[in-house]
């Protein structure tokens, strides 16, 4: 400010009388000024427009071969479809995928989504999907962790009919079942009878399974309700027409292998269930289930009040105290001089109604079950004859099939 205070004001007035433009080349720090002159003792004074900078080109991008450094680069670690880490220079195609999704989200959708967990009670994380893992990962869980739509080669074995289920694995642990070609040691090895080649024995298994029966026998005296080689009879041996005109009704499977659910000692009729399927039977004869269990039983001499009584308080068998659901004396019928007496447990110990009757002082002359659940032995159903369960018995019993 010291060089322009010495500019008198007579020289101004003769620069702006004669119309020049001053121009104050030797102090470069002031703008250029225009000045003009008009009779009136205003002043206008403008300065000169900026020159405009260059616009940045947003289609262009920089050339990364003119850095002196060379380009710059980003190493990305990924596991290739082989299992095996590798480096290579861009970035993997599912972080991209999930940067591509993540960036389509709306504003509307982002607020609605505020307002929702604004409103939601907070709730424990649950996971609706499996996370992901790279390929050999997520081999390794389908292979050793993760449970194939397939059954246990054990449980297979016994619905095609081979053997029972404990035979099944001794024939396994033998060495005497192979899947695809290789011999198979483990009864829990899961597999589908429809894609994998079984042998047992050097005999292929059928690819089809027998569908589940369900079937009520009214079990006569002098049966055990086994399937293994006995002195008596099993109650098996009562299906052989069944199992014989099988082949006819469902040609090209297999024929079943029926068992019972639970067990009546040799000298018990009555009302027992035959299946072929291990699931519902494991289901009506766990305790869990609850299911009651009324008996009929016929004894000798004459029963008072007394024996009811202590039918009533129950017994202990075998370290546990038992004691019975109902006991009630029967009516007397007219072709019939013993009395009968009704007894209902759930428990189901072995001859646990035998022994409730014989803690009381009586002899049971026969015995009887009448009823599973919620399904009764039907009364005109003879001895050693059965009938196949539908659906509304197979409810009665407590199992949704």
């Amino acid at each position: 400010m010291g060089a322009t205070s010495g500019i008198s004001a007579l020289t101004l007035l003769q620069c702006f009388s004669k119309s020049h433009t001053l121009s104050l080349s030797p102090f470069r720090t002031l703008p250029r000024l225009k000045c003009s002159f008009s009779s009136s003792i205003n002043f206008n004074i403008s300065f000169a427009p900026p020159k405009p900078k260059p616009k940045p080109d947003l289609d262009s991008q920089p050339d990364p071969s003119n850095d002196p450094d060379g380009p710059l680069l980003i190493p990305w670690i990924v596991r290739g479809e082989d299992g095996n880490l590798k480096l290579q220079s861009e970035p993997p195609p599912s972080l991209l995928k999930a940067i591509a999704t993540a960036q389509t989200g709306t504003k509307k959708d982002r607020n609605q989504t505020k307002t929702t967990a604004a409103t939601t009670k907070p709730q424990k994380l649950r996971a609706t999907a499996p996370p992901h893992h790279s390929k050999a990962a997520r081999r390794f869980y389908n292979q050793n962790i993760k449970e194939s739509s397939g059954a246990r080669l054990s449980k297979v074995l016994a619905a095609s009919g081979v053997a029972s289920r404990r035979s099944c694995e001794e024939l396994i642990f033998e060495g005497k079942v192979t899947v695809n070609g290789s011999v198979c040691n483990t009864p829990q090895t899961r597999v589908d009878p429809a894609k994998d080649v079984i042998y047992v024995n050097g005999n292929r298994l059928p690819k089809r399974q027998p569908q589940k029966v369900y079937l009520a026998l009214n079990k006569p005296k002098g049966y055990i309700c086994s399937s293994g080689e006995n002195e008596s009879k099993s109650v098996t041996s009562l299906f052989d027409d069944y199992l014989k005109t099988w082949g006819k009704k469902h040609p090209g499977v297999p024929t079943p292998r029926l068992f019972t659910v639970g067990r009546l000692d040799v000298a018990t009729t009555g009302l027992i269930i035959v299946t072929n399927d291990g699931d519902f039977a494991q289901k009506l004869s766990h305790p869990s289930s609850n299911l009651s269990k009324e008996y009929i039983a016929t004894v000798d001499g004459l029963v008072y009040k007394r024996h009811l009584i202590a039918i009533s308080e129950g017994t202990t068998i075998e370290g546990v105290h038992c004691v019975p659901d109902g006991v009630e004396l029967l009516p007397r019928q007219a072709d019939m001089q013993r009395a009968r007496i009704r007894i209902v447990v759930h428990e189901g110990r072995k001859h646990e109604v035998r022994e409730l009757v014989k803690s009381a002082g009586l002899e049971i002359h026969s015995l009887k079950r009448v009823r599973i659940g919620g399904f009764r032995l039907p009364p005109d159903l003879g001895l050693g004859k059965y009938i196949e369960l539908n659906p509304t018995n197979l409810n009665a019993l407590g199992w949704k099939s």
